[in-house]
């Protein structure tokens, strides 16, 4: 231990001392840096080497970024679809590794993996169902039966991997309620919690100060492996909140105009760090409603200060006494306490005040546009003779345009604020009692993401209201939010299609990306989950929720919005008398309780040769065997800007006319039980036919008729020929064509979904040229050894002239933001070359390049060692051997 170990005054314990390891280099400093920095500052004096502390610490003192330097997470968090996608990652890797001779039983999550199966649950019954959450708990298990015995072997067969099963709540919440000890303490060592997870809402738990970041399956593979996750000093900006909210403001309305605010100040990758008099006076469920979206406004970080409110929630969720009392100690004795934050400084710092917020919405596709409620009308989304229109439809039995075919109470981003679901209780409770009825088309739903949600509920005696309007409880699980929304009603599905009806959701969810929640669902909005139940009620978005009449009471009264808001204090009284600690215990402890696993019989997965779900990975054949050369190479796709994972790899439910559903189909799977896109990510043959299946996308070289045709289309060159997006891929895949993408600004928004970078690379794509990468989505590409390509300011695909007919070769050595050569040939033979920065932005990523992948890269290195060691004994394996060693994959049963 460095000199710098210390005794935690009045404990057993010892910490590492950041602040005096930080001053010894400059004095005071510590006192000038942000949060983020003094958590990093203290990994470092823990886990860095002795030869490199001096210099990485100097980075955060003086706010440099030309070194990189490790940090380790002290944990890893994955839900089942993207923690799954991992776990066969590295099953396929043990197989790899047995097949060249080495030990398989030695590939082991080094970290702690926590997996929560949350991301699996559609809605296959709604809330007005009495029994849906038996019904779709029962459909959930009988589809995803090969994927719950893959998992239920890991449990065995991988050290450090604890399961929370199905139907016990979502990743971040329980992460919030229950996973995160806020100060760690392992062999008598106290140090902040940090986590890394396979769900880009991971940042949830930042709101108690845990540094926690979504990355992806591949990112995520490399910590759990053991090696650090490196990293340069990131952009962290401070944001103080000033004012306090007006009256009848949710959390979800703080969020929405957040992020707005946020995606319009280009905080893009950064840490944000939230503070002053407006932060002091959220409560953690406040502020876990803002960390949870901070993706939607691009930042890798939403962090809060350790704080009274820290202390408060912790005892409200039933931690330990003993515990919550050394979080307080532990913060306060090392400066992470709010107080000794005062004199923290920013290069750059803005300024939100709550006092301006009003009630929000966020629609029709971007959870960063931002819709005031007040504004409906004249933007045009709530539209008096529309709605007159609607009312004359619904009145002749019709359903009517611009239907709300799915209104949802969801997500853990509001549903762990017990505020937000109180306030959609009450409201609904007044509705109740005033004689007001959901439409009939509405497909209503509530999806907690805690059990505890139902306890307090039940103690405040508000489930049965929600109950009555159709929002019983469907599930523990993400649902609509993640597109797990389930299939409508056939006969509203045959309508929506015989009258090309307009039709929407509402959720309060916090993505709304263009075909995420519903094929049907032309687009969604975000909202309160009160305002949720208020759209069930209103039954169209042509309707003004502020102004218009929501029904009659019983003296033909109008009854208006206003009519059924609950006020704050009702809200604020239920909540301290009906949230108690125990039933956080009721709930935590049984489902934490520790128990024996008995070791799986084979340290090696039996692989399922039909399985649509499961199957071994084909990492090393097909495109990923073949050298890279980035000549040569055919543009797959020209894409806008603000191209989302959902576009890349969608989520949602198969259809049968899709690739994926044809493939299925001729698999012997019955349509009904096609279930989504997410489920199958473990059979890379089914999740292939994923790449860009999303029915909304914008292809511009998908031209006919000298339109551009939206949908998942492609033009295979130099044919010129437009057809389907699979068939295009298979093509070139015959062919033996590598092939590139070029794409506009913000490329690979959204979900940390590794099958968005898997599926382009397995279908040959050797580089993406854009004009900017969302951080998750490029760690995702060099994690499957495709090289991300950043355009200069000023060049673009419009700006050159692109259409799709070139061919296209990278010159240059890639090294860490590097100027490298695009040289554009076009079909006439004119020769461009434009320069462009390599995106492998640390010596870490471009190792991880080099060897063709993440896995690769470990095998590679892991093989390595067992040659040095075997050395000794004359017993070497070349890797060069294994290097160019194709593992070929059990095909399904024709």
């Amino acid at each position: 231990m460095t000199v710098f170990c210390k005794n935690l005054p009045g404990t057993t314990l010892r910490y590492y001392d950041a602040r005096s390891a930080v001053n010894a280099l400059q004095a005071n400093a510590y006192d000038g840096l942000p949060y983020t920095s003094r958590v990093l500052a203290e990994n470092l004096v823990r886990r860095c080497a002795p030869e490199l502390l001096t210099d990485a610490l100097k980075q955060l003192i003086e706010r440099k970024r030309d070194l990189d330097f490790p940090w380790y997470p002290a944990r890893v968090v994955c839900h089942d679809i993207l923690g799954q996608t991992a776990l066969v990652d590295l099953a396929g890797l043990r197989d790899a590794i047995a097949e060249q001779g080495g030990d398989p039983s030695q590939v082991n999550p080094v970290v702690p993996t926590q997996l929560i199966v949350d991301h699996s649950l559609a809605v296959e019954y709604a809330g007005f169902d009495p029994e849906a959450f038996d019904k779709n708990r029962a459909v959930e298990d009988r589809r995803n039966a090969d994927r719950f015995d893959f998992i239920d072997w890991c449990k065995s067969a991988f050290r450090n991997v604890d399961v929370i099963p199905a139907g016990n709540g979502i990743m971040h919440q329980i992460n919030l309620e229950k996973m995160s000890p806020v100060v760690q303490v392992q062999d008598g060592i106290a140090f902040p919690d940090t986590c890394v997870g396979t769900d880009s809402h991971t940042p949830h738990v930042d709101a108690l100060g845990v540094i926690a970041i979504g990355v992806g399956g591949l990112e995520a593979e490399t910590v759990m492996l053991g090696r650090a996750s490196m990293m340069r000093l990131p952009d962290i900006v401070g944001v103080q909140l000033t004012g306090l909210r007006r009256a009848g403001i949710t959390a979800t309305d703080l969020v929405l105009a957040i992020t707005e605010f946020l995606r319009n100040e280009r905080v893009v990758g950064a840490y944000v760090e939230f503070f002053g008099e407006g932060a002091d006076s959220l409560t953690i469920g406040d502020r876990a409603t803002i960390s949870n979206m901070c993706p939607e406004y691009g930042a890798t970080a939403a962090m809060f200060y350790i704080d009274q409110q820290t202390i408060d929630y912790l005892t409200l969720t039933g931690r330990e006494p003993q515990q919550v009392k050394l979080v307080e100690h532990y913060a306060k004795t090392t400066g992470l306490w709010a107080d000794a934050l005062q004199t923290a400084q920013y290069e750059r710092v803005l300024r939100f005040d709550l006092g301006s917020v009003v009630r929000n919405m966020a629609g029709p596709s971007n959870p960063h546009r931002r819709l005031p409620t007040q504004a409906l009308a004249e933007r045009g989304i709530a539209d008096a003779a529309k709605l007159h229109s609607a009312m004359q439809q619904e009145a002749s039995g019709q359903m009517p345009d611009g239907a709300v075919i799915i209104a949802a109470i969801t997500s853990c981003t509001n549903t762990s604020n017990p505020r937000n679901v109180v306030a959609a209780a009450l409201l609904a409770k007044k509705a109740n009692a005033l004689g007001l009825v959901r439409k009939p088309w509405v497909k209503t739903s509530f999806a907690p993401g805690s059990k505890v949600a139902k306890l307090y509920l039940e103690e405040a005696g508000l489930l049965s209201e929600l109950e009555q309007l159709g929002f019983g409880i469907v599930a523990y699980a993400c649902t609509t939010c993640n597109g797990m929304s389930g299939a409508l009603e056939p006969l509203i599905e045959q309508e929506i299609i015989e009258r090309d009806l307009y039709t929407t959701a509402v959720l309060s969810g916090n993505r709304n990306f263009d075909g995420r929640i519903h094929p049907y669902a032309k687009q969604a909005f975000l909202a309160s989950p009160p305002l949720v139940v208020a759209y069930a009620i209103a039954g169209t978005v042509r309707f003004d929720i502020e102004n218009d009449t929501l029904g009659h009471d019983a003296a033909g009264q109008p009854i208006t919005l206003k009519d059924l808001w609950p006020s704050d204090a009702q809200i604020d009284a239920i909540v301290a008398a009906s949230v108690k600690p125990e039933q956080f215990r009721k709930v935590y402890i049984p489902m934490f309780a520790h128990q024996e696993v008995q070791q799986a019989a084979s340290p090696l997965y039996d692989w399922r040769a039909t399985s649509t779900y499961i199957r071994r990975p084909p990492y090393w054949e097909g495109a990923l065997a073949r050298k890279r050369t980035l000549r040569g190479m055919r543009p797959l796709a020209l894409l806008p800007d603000n191209i989302t994972t959902d576009h890349l790899s969608p989520s949602n439910a198969i259809l049968a006319d899709s690739a994926a559903g044809e493939y299925l189909a001729h698999m012997g799977v019955p349509q009904e039980d096609f279930n989504s896109y997410a489920t199958h990510r473990g059979d890379h043959l089914t999740a292939q036919r994923a790449t860009f299946a999303n029915p909304q996308l914008i292809n511009e070289m998908a031209v006919v008729n000298g339109q551009v045709v939206q949908g998942s289309l492609a033009r295979v060159e130099p044919e010129g020929q437009v057809m389907r997006m699979w068939e295009a891929i298979e093509t070139y895949m015959g062919r033996k064509q590598p092939l590139i993408i070029v794409a506009g600004a913000d490329y690979g928004q959204g979900s940390s979904r590794d099958w968005a970078a898997k599926g382009v690379r397995l279908a040959g794509v050797e580089a993406i040229v854009a004009e900017g990468f969302e951080r998750i989505h490029r760690t995702n590409l060099i994690g499957m050894g495709v090289l991300p390509l950043e355009f200069l300011p000023g060049t673009t695909r419009l700006t050159l002239g692109l259409d799709g007919t070139e061919t296209y070769d990278v010159l240059g050595e890639c090294q860490p933001r590097a100027t490298l050569l695009l040289s554009i040939v076009a079909a006439t033979g004119t020769r461009t070359q434009v320069p462009v920065l390599c995106r492998l932005d640390t010596a870490e990523e471009v190792s991880i390049y080099e060897a063709g992948g993440v896995l690769q890269r470990f095998a590679q290195d892991f093989l390595a060692q067992n040659q040095e060691t075997e050395n000794q004994t004359n017993h070497a394996i070349s890797p060069d051997t294994y290097k160019h060693t194709a593992i070929k994959n059990k095909e399904p049963v024709q």
